[in-house]
Parts: C-alpha cells; structure tokens; sequence
C-alpha cells in the first residue's frame, strides 16, 4: 500500500513537476545538473514556506508597531489629563487659601470686638457695683440722719415751755424736711444714673451676643473651609502618587537609580525664589494663643511632590528613552554576541533614507566617519549617557550642536561594515555598552 501511494504521487510529480536538466558549459567540457521532481517540489515548497513566514512575521510587526503608537497616544492623553487635573486643582488651592485666609481674618476682628465688648461690660459692671456701693452708705447716712431728728424732736418738745411750743417746733420741722427733699434727689439722681447703666448693660450684652453668633459663623466657615482643604489636598497627593510612580519605575526599569539622577538634575536647576515658595504656618492668633494648623505641612509635602515631578520630566527629556525611529522598521540583530563577537548595540533595518531621531537631549561629541560605523553621530547626554547612531546616510549636524529629544540627526544607509540599509543604536552608561532595548521599553510607559 504504501509502495502504491509513493508511486502516484511520483507520478503526479512528474506530470506537473517533469526532470529537468541544467547544462553547464566550459572550456574543457559540457556538463549538466538533473533536477529530479521530488528535488523541485523540495525547492518550492521552502520558497512558498519562507514567503508565508515573511508575510506573517511583516503582519506581527505591523499589529505590534500599531499597537505601540496606539498605547503611547494614550499614554499622552492620560500625562495631559494629569497635567490639566493638577493645575485645577492647584488654582481651587490657591482660591480656597485666600478665602480662607479672608474668614481668619473676620474671625480675628470678631474677637477683638467680643474682647472690647467684654472689656466695657466689666466696666459698666464695675461702676453698677460702685454706684450701688454709694447707694447704700447714702441710705445709711439718711437713716442716721432721721434718727436723729427724731431724737432732737423729742429732746425739744420735752426742753420747751407749753406757750412756746409751736414757734419752734416750726424752726426744727423746717431743717430736717429740707435735707428729706436733698435725700430725696440724691437719691432720684442715683435711680437715673443706675437705670442709665444697666440699660448700657444690656446694651452691650445684646452686641457681645451678635458678636459671639458671628464668631460661631465664622467658625462654622472656617471649618467648612478645612473640610474642603481637606479634600482638596486628598485629590492632589492622590494625582501626585498616581503619577509619581510610573516615572519611578520607568527609571528603575532602565537601570538607573533615581534618587541619583533626581540628585543630578536639582543640582543643575536649584534657583529659588519669588511667590511661590514654600507655604509658611501660622505661628500665633491675635490673643498670641497657638494656632495648631497642619495644612501647611500637607501643602508643602504636596509641592515637594510636584517639585518631584517636574524633576523627573527634566529627567525624562534627557533620558535616551525614545524610539530613534518613527517610520516602519524591523528588528534584524539584537544586543550580545553576534558570529563570536560583542555586539554592543541592536540594528534596526528599513528603507534607505529613513529620518534618524536623536532619543534624548544632548550636545553632538562627534559627527563624521568611524571606522565599522561608517557615518556615525555620537551624543552625550546627562547622567553619564551617550548615545550612537551608525551606519548613516547622510549626516544634519555637526560637532557641539545641541539637540533636543525627537530632532533628525541624519537618515538611515549603508555606510561602514554593513551588510545591507539598516541603523546601528547604541545606548552607554558612563563609557559601557548597554542593551538600548531596556529604555526603549521603559520608555513605552511615558512616549
């Protein structure tokens, strides 16, 4: 049976794949190679395999390369969604710190007029006392005085003749009624003075009370206010963490530690000043009581976070983390060793010309001929990096240019030791080589 199968099936292959006979001719001689039909259904069989694989391998690149834009679009969507969510929320800060600090300074005013109003009732109570004080002694001096005369009546009547008796019992009764009516004034003029009084009493109780309500209000705002801060500096750490913690892992992910490169970048950008410094705690009220206020501390923890940030965008900017190219590529040799040699960086192929970016900013050390890069443009970076670009073209910059991340450099060739139209990238990290392909992929969380 299987003798049958491989004896139709050599027949199918010689009725649509006949032998063919290739002749070679030379000096000495003629000869030829037999292609027998198994040999050709072999050929073409590989020819149709390595085509297939081409086309699938091109389809994998093509869906991963869209895929890539697609998550780094959407990684710049969401960093300007942040950026914008943190200026918002940065303003209300700001407007809520000034209607806060508008309500403490009512609260202080409420408190010296509570204070004032204090100080004048004590006073009018003093005087209250002191007036009640004089009444008493005057109504005591008064009933001394009645006894008195009552005394000095009886002393008369008795001392006087009977025929006498009316002339001066006339001239005593006199004296005594006109000190009953000085009493009596004194003592009219005392009564007014003390209703006068307790009338300002009241008086100054009823705005001592308007000014304790007010307080409360004001203390009620105030509080209202704090809650508010509260949330508002609950939304800011919560925007700082969220976006604080991809960057410290992008920096991780490529090796570098980032409390160093943090260190670097606050020493070549550390001017101070103006406004916007640190926000400085209230110390003391106006009764020179403390004042606990921890918002202050929360503020400023949060401006060191955005402080932290705008450190690592600088960071970022001159981190080699970006693709060199924006056009269509392929990947055809990866870092390591290659044919028993290092190979210190990856080469990536595509059309002749294609625009080679610089990853990171930097100042261009060299741009000309290097032997085995052919054209090759050479950048160093902050922290120690630099990167290379080989194989060129054609070159757009010169030595000492300054370049930002993203700018063309040069376009892509076949210069130097090279086997066909491809880009050499090599990433060093204080003089060695390192695979370019660890930032290029801590670089898909922020591009």
């Amino acid at each position: 049976m299987p003798k049958r199968v491989f004896s139709r099936i050599h027949t199918l292959l010689e009725t649509h794949l006949p032998e063919q006979r290739l002749f070679l001719r030379s000096d000495s001689g003629t000869r030829f190679v037999r292609l027998r039909s198994a040999t050709q259904a072999v050929i073409l069989g590989s020819a149709a395999l390595s085509l297939s694989w081409m086309i699938v391998a091109t389809a994998i690149l093509a869906m991963d390369s869209i895929g890539s834009e697609s998550g780094r679009e959407q990684a710049r969507r969401a960093q300007m969604a942040y950026e914008t969510r943190l200026d918002a929320l940065s303003k209300e800060r700001d407007l809520r710190a000034e209607e806060a600090a508008a309500a403490q300074a009512r609260f202080a005013v409420a408190l010296e007029q509570v204070s004032a109003m204090q100080s004048e009732l004590l006073a009018s109570e003093q005087r209250r006392q002191e007036l009640e004080t004089g009444i008493g002694v005057i109504q005591a001096s008064l009933r001394k005085a009645m006894t008195e005369r009552d005394t000095a009546r009886s002393d008369l009547a008795a001392a006087a003749p009977a025929g006498d008796a009316t002339a001066p019992g006339m001239a005593v009764t006199t004296a005594p009624a006109n000190r009953n009516a000085d009493v009596t004034a004194s003592l009219e003029f005392m009564s007014a003075a003390l209703q006068r009084t307790a009338a300002e009493r009241d008086a100054l109780e009823g705005t001592a009370e308007a000014a304790r309500a007010e307080a409360a209000d004001i203390a009620y705002e105030m509080k209202l206010l704090e809650e508010r801060h509260d949330e508002i500096f609950s939304h800011l750490e919560e925007a700082v963490t969220v976006s604080m913690d991809p960057l410290d892992r992008v920096f991780r992910q490529a090796g570098l530690d980032p409390d160093k490169l943090l260190n670097q970048v606050r020493s070549g950008y550390s001017g101070q000043g103006g406004p916007l410094g640190q926000l400085m705690p209230v110390s003391s009220s106006t009764r020179g009581r403390p004042v606990h206020d921890d918002g202050s501390e929360r503020a400023n923890a949060i401006l060191e976070g955005l402080d932290k940030m705008n450190m690592y965008r600088i960071a970022v900017e001159k981190t080699p983390l970006a693709m060199p190219l924006k056009s269509s590529f392929r990947y055809t040799s990866g870092f390591g060793r290659r044919w028993g040699r290092a190979h210190e960086g990856i080469d990536l192929a595509g059309s002749h010309g294609t625009p080679v970016l610089v990853t990171a900013d930097g100042v261009v050390t060299n741009a000309g001929w290097e032997n085995g890069y052919g054209k090759m443009v050479e950048v160093r970076h902050d922290f120690g990096l630099v990167t290379r670009y080989g194989h060129l073209s054609g070159i757009d910059v010169k030595a000492g240019q300054r370049v930002s991340r993203g700018d063309k450099i040069g376009a892509m060739g076949n210069t130097g030791r090279s086997t066909g139209t491809h880009l050499h990238y090599e990433v060093r990290v204080n003089g060695s080589a390192t695979n370019p392909m660890t930032f290029i992929k801590a670089g898909t969380n922020v591009f």
